[in-house]
């Protein structure tokens, strides 16, 4: 009786269980395609029976049939016989199953050096702040051991930091030698900055393609305009504006624990562990507790917008160009106590008044109700319909908003959309532009959704398309993609921003 309970049970259930499905983002498929030709046929005949209605194309029909998600399928009566249900194939399963204790197998067996090869890394590369000491620790030895011609391996040993979080597009160690190129412009950069009155101008047009990081960080105060053109005055500045910053510390960062302070304080200790949790170097309380005193003195003085979600994000590229200022090596698992306290309060104030005049440039996006990023998505709606009107009727075919997407994208300058190491190159330039963190950042928007042309257009449902422009592949970009991205940017900027009339409708 029981046995024939059982049964009834699985019939009634709409998927068989234990059946392979395909898994979003997945890096490697689950079964090996040479093993699989007649399980792709089969599954080819099943596809070909419409699932329109069964597959959310807008936004309404998904929100329909996810709002009782936990109850479909569990009433209905269906043949387990049926064609639907025959996609496990048992020696698919077998083979891939064995394959995938082969590869596990060989990945245990480690060379015996690795435990002795651990000990001679220096303790600075070593000392990780952050809630996976353990995992981070054993990643670190694996590192040691890797070799670059097997980064191709279809399973490679996992790097002491993930690509996304690679803040540098290769280790400075491992960083092959300059070209003649790059002396030149690295010397030319030099020239500028050492002249008595620096010509910004000139100093915009060499940054454009890029600043060296030899010369990023006093680049970045020249072009944000927190130093003076004048280099007599440089010195005395930055020794008054860092004194000043710590005024402000003294002054109001112990009212933070008043009732009225609580609610902004409370939101930025919350969000701070969330900004780039992937990289060690922001995960160490030291580095939190920077941006925590950044953050709430911003947020007090300027009481229009205060502290906004996405605010956190825009320190991490400053702090960190700031930072290789000190640090000759890979500044992600860098250990900032081996820092002194002066060191550390100069990055600290230098974070906050180049952040200040970033945002002052861009404070409507975070005043009541973002009024500057709602303007900023819908001219991007309309320039897109420009550009590429096949796109933009896509989205409207499968009701797709561009404020559902694109509002992270205006709010965050695009920092969750690409790794920290592009978005540093995507600053330099946006500092060379003028107003480019507001004008400018809305055509490398519109270069970047169209950059995806393809992969929008295979999309054929809502909730495809959401998770789509969610989660963009970009973990492998480097300079050259963002190059690529900035020089279309521009291109789109030269045909429409003069061009008022064939901008709108």
């Amino acid at each position: 009786m029981a046995a024939e309970n059982s049964k009834q049970f699985w019939k009634r259930r709409a998927k068989l269980p234990g059946s392979i499905q395909p898994v979003y983002g997945a890096q490697h498929p689950p079964l090996d395609p040479r093993l699989t030709k007649n399980f792709i046929k089969e599954r080819s005949k099943v596809s070909t029976v419409p699932l329109k209605n069964k597959k959310a194309s807008s936004f309404h029909e998904f929100a329909r049939n996810t709002s009782d998600a936990w109850d479909i399928g569990d009433d209905e009566e269906e043949d387990f016989s049926s064609p639907a249900f025959q996609t496990l194939n048992s020696k698919v399963a077998l083979a891939t199953a064995a394959q995938v204790l082969e590869n596990h197998s060989k990945l245990r067996v480690k060379p015996e050096r690795s435990q002795s090869t651990t000990s001679d890394v220096p303790a600075s590369y070593k000392v990780i702040k952050s809630s996976s000491d353990a995992q981070l620790s054993r990643n670190s030895s694996d590192s040691c051991l890797r070799n670059p011609l097997h980064k191709q391996q279809s399973l490679p040993l996992r790097p002491v930091i993930p690509l996304v979080a690679r803040i540098s597009d290769q280790n400075a160690s491992g960083a092959p030698p300059m070209t003649v190129r790059e002396k030149t412009r690295l010397e030319k950069f030099r020239q500028l900055l050492s002249s008595h009155n620096t010509d910004l101008d000139e100093l915009r047009k060499c940054s454009w393609p890029g600043v060296p990081r030899e010369v990023r960080p006093v680049t970045w105060r020249l072009l944000s305009g927190y130093l003076p053109a004048n280099t007599e005055r440089r010195k005395l500045t930055l020794q008054r504006k860092r004194e000043e910053y710590f005024g402000f510390i003294e002054q109001y960062y112990d009212s933070r624990n008043e009732e009225h302070h609580q609610d902004t304080y409370r939101q930025i200790h919350i969000d701070i562990p969330r900004t780039n949790p992937l990289i060690p170097l922001f995960q160490q309380p030291l580095v939190q507790e920077i941006f925590e005193r950044i953050l709430f003195i911003w947020a007090i003085r300027h009481p229009a917008s205060g502290y906004v979600q996405g605010i956190n994000d825009l320190v991490t590229p400053f702090f960190v160009v700031f930072l290789s200022e000190y640090v000759e090596e890979d500044v992600e698992n860098f250990d900032v106590t081996n820092l002194s306290q002066d060191m550390l309060r100069s990055i600290e104030a230098d974070s906050f008044w180049c952040m200040s005049k970033l945002l002052d440039g861009i404070q409507d996006n975070y005043t009541f109700a973002q009024p500057g990023i709602q303007k900023k998505v819908k001219a991007l709606e309309e320039l897109v319909s420009r550009i590429d009107e096949q796109v933009h009727n896509h989205f409207r075919r499968y009701e797709v908003e561009y404020l559902q997407f694109a509002f992270r994208w205006m709010n965050n300058l695009l920092m969750r959309e690409l790794p920290l190491r592009c978005t540093i190159r995507l600053w330099d330039t946006y500092q060379s532009e003028p107003e480019g963190f507001s004008h400018f950042h809305l055509y490398v928007c519109a270069a970047f959704l169209i950059k995806w042309r393809k992969e929008i257009l295979d999309e054929e449902d809502f909730q495809g398309l959401l998770m789509l422009l969610q989660n963009l592949p970009t973990i492998h970009w480097g300079n050259e993609e963002i190059g690529l991205l900035l020089a279309e940017a521009y291109r789109l900027k030269y045909m429409f921003a003069d061009a008022p009339n064939h901008y709108r409708r």
